[in-house]
């Protein structure tokens, strides 16, 4: 287990980070390595379901400038030319209601170390559309799409390596992330849970949509694994109670495990620390004391704040921008070598 201390946590993941840019994430034949991020919004197709909505991100030698997406301020080129070969490739999948901008940070710290990020707005799960809020059945296939529209129909397919994908998922996306990786997940679980944690995030939701707790009860034991991916980073996963150690046993990829010390939303010991006890070793398991649910969010700006308090507010003395450079370094290092060629 590692807990998050400022001084130590700066030092020693900034240098694995660096290592990780320097030793070899870009192809041998590159010169050098850039340090920009470019970014393109796509469309990935899902069978008959409307196209998924793609933000990307991915490293470039043209220059960044400020580019405005929705609430932010970026420094990105957009549209820039794709630099580097043998790129690996990271899916994101976001929390209940989020956006494919919530991990803009940690998926531009990735592109500028060599990686293709690929971030995916869950069709009906999403700040825009929350038709199919209390369902997360399609997430899973709507990450193997986007993985499928990337290795065969991306302009830049050339680039990536399909042999280093990997998937990084918050909240609801943590769960999606787990199950990509060959976690099954049984929603049955959540009756029972329920009816002793009313009070928890995920009953009301699922207590507003009788429809979507029905479906739940009857879905039995399932799972979305996708052989392509190699390894995972599990930031607050909800829905943790719906797995087991038999459902979890056919994991083997790497696993880094984050959980907020004062989680309100999914509080211990039902989510991530049921994660934790149920996946098997070894694993690479962060704590971040005085943390909380959505401190796993980008910081946030001022109009952004404004917009959504709720997801900006951290607990008094605790730096939510202090703790993403830590944050982002440890998930670019833990990819570097999870991935490595």
């Amino acid at each position: 287990m590692k807990t998050f201390h400022p001084p130590r946590f700066v030092s020693r993941l900034a240098c694995s980070a660096l290592f990780c840019i320097s030793a070899g994430l870009f192809s041998p034949v590159q010169a050098a390595a850039p340090v920009a991020a470019g970014f393109e919004a796509l469309q990935a197709a899902d069978g008959t379901d409307k196209p998924l909505e793609v933000s990307l991100w991915y490293p470039t030698e043209a220059a960044a400038q400020q580019v405005t997406l929705g609430p932010f301020t970026l420094d990105i080129a957009r549209g820039a030319a794709v630099a580097g070969r043998g790129l690996p490739l990271i899916v994101m999948s976001h929390g209940n209601g989020g956006s494919s901008l919530g991990h803009h940070d940690t998926a531009i710290a990735l592109a500028q170390a060599g990686y293709v990020v690929a971030a995916v707005s869950h069709t009906g799960d999403n700040h825009a559309d929350q038709s199919k809020e209390a369902s997360v059945m399609d997430r899973p296939r709507h990450v193997s799409r986007v993985i499928d529209h990337m290795l065969t129909k991306w302009h830049g397919r050339d680039h990536i390596d399909p042999a280093r994908v990997g998937v990084f998922g918050f909240s609801s996306g943590a769960f999606t992330a787990l199950t990509v990786v060959g976690g099954a997940f049984d929603l049955g679980r959540i009756a029972a849970h329920c009816q002793q944690h009313p009070d928890h995030y995920a009953c009301q939701l699922i207590s507003r949509r009788p429809a979507a707790a029905a479906a739940a009860a009857s879905a039995g034991i399932q799972t979305g694994r996708d052989a392509r991916v190699r390894a995972a980073v599990v930031a607050a996963p909800a829905l943790g109670f719906t797995f087991t150690q038999e459902s979890l046993a056919a994991v083997s990829v790497p696993i880094q495990l984050w959980r907020a010390e004062d989680d309100a939303v999914l509080p211990q010991p039902f989510y991530a620390e049921a994660v934790r006890a149920a996946l098997p070793r070894p694993l690479d398991y962060r704590e971040v004391p005085k943390a909380g649910h959505f401190d796993f969010l980008a910081p946030c700006t001022p109009r952004f704040a404004g917009m959504a308090p709720p997801l900006c507010n951290s607990l008094p003395g605790f730096d939510r921008v202090a703790f993403h450079r830590e944050f982002n370094a440890a998930v670019v290092s833990f990819f570097g070598t999870a991935l490595k060629p």
